[in-house]
């Protein structure tokens, strides 16, 4: 079987990769530096970069937005419970995808096709020919309408979950995409204060 070329590249990165791994195979579990980051998917972002990290550093989710989900909340509990993290970082970005849609608009797209959209002007447009899915009108896509208040949103969620200890301070920053620069949200962080 012929493999594609982004399958072909994938592999053949890892082997370089693991050919070089060395004592990166003794690393214990727990991460190192002892903080937690959430932050988006988007492609422009690399946190190890951005924040400095190697491997074994540190805990880092990520999801669309970079938002507080129950499944980001599951991750940084089970992240300060089971493997000792101490603080939390929750980084938006600015130019993020979740600015340019709402719930009604995604679950509209999925009801026309499970197709790829496009943007055009601004707006986005289905242009699939195949059956759709109502089922994403059962989704909370997380979607938000101002950037910083995301973050501050986010952090308060941490910050107020019964699951999460007062003790665990939950910083707020947003990631700039044309500079590379962090710039931290002060009421975000203001909010996500240990107590």
């Amino acid at each position: 079987m012929n493999k594609n070329h982004t399958v072909q590249s994938v592999e053949s990165a890892n082997a370089r990769y693991a050919a070089a791994f060395g004592p990166l195979g003794t690393l214990p579990i727990p991460p190192k530096r002892r903080f937690a980051v959430l932050t988006c998917m988007d492609a422009r972002m690399d946190p190890a970069k951005f924040a400095g990290l190697s491997e074994g550093d540190a805990h880092v989710i990520r999801n669309a937005g970079g938002r507080a989900s129950d499944d980001a909340i599951r991750s940084l509990v089970i992240s300060y419970k089971l493997l000792g993290t101490a603080e939390f970082f929750v980084i938006h970005h600015t130019g993020c995808g979740m600015l340019t849609f709402t719930n009604e608009v995604m679950s509209s797209l999925l009801e026309q096709s499970l197709e790829t959209a496009v943007l055009e002007n601004g707006a986005w447009k289905d242009v699939g020919t195949s059956a759709g899915s109502s089922a994403g009108s059962r989704i909370d896509w997380l979607t938000f309408r101002d950037a910083e208040q995301a973050v501050v949103d986010d952090v308060s969620v941490i910050r107020n979950h019964p699951l999460i200890p007062a003790r665990i301070p939950v910083y707020g920053y947003m990631y700039d995409v044309t500079s590379g620069l962090l710039r931290e949200i002060p009421e975000a962080t203001k909010a996500g204060a240990a107590r």
